[in-house]
């Protein structure tokens, strides 16, 4: 298996790449996320996985191991393929991903194109507890924050706003500050509501 890539960046588009290393160009497929983190220099170093199939080889790049170990992890799963897990990263951020599967949102994980309830429910069911154990996460931390987050919605909704709208905001604040207290959220909303 090639570990990582290391040459000039020769071509980018949002989906690929192609590196020279050392008079060898090689056609690197990445997700957006790798994209939207590539380097302004024209010197790159990704980390690989080659995908040895019947009728091709194909090679994926990532800027971080953590995203290379997660989409290894996604393959690993009944039904997913390499593009299913290139686009579930190109949708939502590894760590977002994470922390789906650890919380077991099926629909966090549905929201994403192509992904339907079925092979949303085999993922979490499957990278569950390889989540927990490999990215040392507490289950019960997850389960609070979603408590946190129903609660706030509730108010919020209470309070007269639309369950849709206050919801998006909602996300955004968990995102960024999953620990983040009831009364912290409302407030946080109210403000961008």
């Amino acid at each position: 298996m090639i570990a990582h890539i290391q040459g000039k960046l020769v071509e980018k588009t949002p989906t690929e790449v192609v590196i020279d290393c050392n008079g060898v160009g090689y056609h690197v497929n990445i997700s957006l996320h790798t994209f939207s983190l590539l380097p302004e220099s024209d010197y790159l170093k990704l980390f690989t996985f080659l995908q040895v199939k019947e009728d091709a080889h194909t090679l994926f790049g990532f800027v971080e191991k953590a995203e290379r170990e997660l989409f290894k992890l996604l393959l690993s799963v009944s039904g997913v393929g390499a593009g299913t897990a290139r686009t579930m990263l190109s949708s939502i951020a590894p760590q977002q991903i994470i922390q789906a599967i650890a919380s077991g949102d099926v629909a966090a994980v549905q929201s994403i194109k192509g992904i339907g309830a079925k092979t949303a429910q085999r993922i979490i069911l499957d990278l569950k507890d390889k989540v927990l154990k490999i990215y040392n996460l507490d289950e019960v931390s997850f389960l609070q924050s979603n408590t946190n987050k129903d609660e706030a919605l509730s108010a919020l909704e209470v309070l007269g706003f639309a369950r849709k709208s206050a919801e998006k905001v909602v996300d955004k604040i968990v995102k960024a500050e999953a620990d983040a207290s009831v009364e912290t959220i409302i407030k946080l909303a109210l403000k961008n509501l």
